[in-house]
């Protein structure tokens, strides 16, 4: 896992351990002022500080999007879409990708389980917490391509991985992942 001012490296965890996607870009790192701006979306409801991200996502400069690949937000249960009434992946995926909503596909990978939040778990709980937690709703759409999947924060990289094996063992030709900000 890398932010967009650093090279190219892998972490000593995806060194230990190889996850299925085959890169991890974050815009920042999850510090202030930024952990408040995306607590305020995500706990807040505050849509007003999508524009101050949006002007992040465009200073960061991080485009890993090629023609073939399709966008995919982590997508949230039901119930916490229900509650939060908004999912803030998806919005993120369109600050990101403002020209490409087309290829936003919301609806390829869903959470089927609802999971208790990830915040305060430690790795091992959080892996465990995940574990079945979302499933692919169309695998012929899916064989072959490249896939963007984008979340708000990585933290140990639970959430994205679950996801990328799902859409691995669906078909997906290969997994990459970016965030607006990662820990540490």
């Amino acid at each position: 896992m890398a932010d967009s001012t650093a090279g190219d490296h892998l972490c000593g965890d995806c060194l230990r351990v190889h996850p299925p996607y085959i890169v991890a870009r974050a815009v920042v790192r999850y510090q202030e002022p930024f952990a408040t701006l995306l607590h305020s979306l995500k706990y807040g409801g505050d849509l007003t500080v999508l524009p101050p991200l949006e002007r992040l996502i465009r200073a960061g400069k991080i485009n890993h999007l090629t023609s073939d690949e399709w966008i995919i937000p982590v997508p949230l249960h039901l119930n916490r879409l229900r509650q939060r009434g908004f999912n803030q992946a998806v919005l993120l995926a369109a600050l990101f990708y403002p020209n490409d909503k087309k290829r936003i596909l919301v609806s390829l990978l869903r959470r089927i389980r609802h999971t208790d939040p990830q915040t305060g778990l430690d790795g091992i709980a959080r892996r465990k917490n995940l574990r079945h937690a979302f499933t692919v709703t169309s695998a012929e759409k899916l064989q072959g391509r490249p896939i963007l999947l984008i979340d708000d924060v990585y933290t140990t990289g639970s959430t994205v991985s679950e996801c990328s094996r799902v859409l691995l063992e669906a078909g997906a030709k290969s997994v990459k992942v970016l965030t607006l900000a990662r820990v540490q």
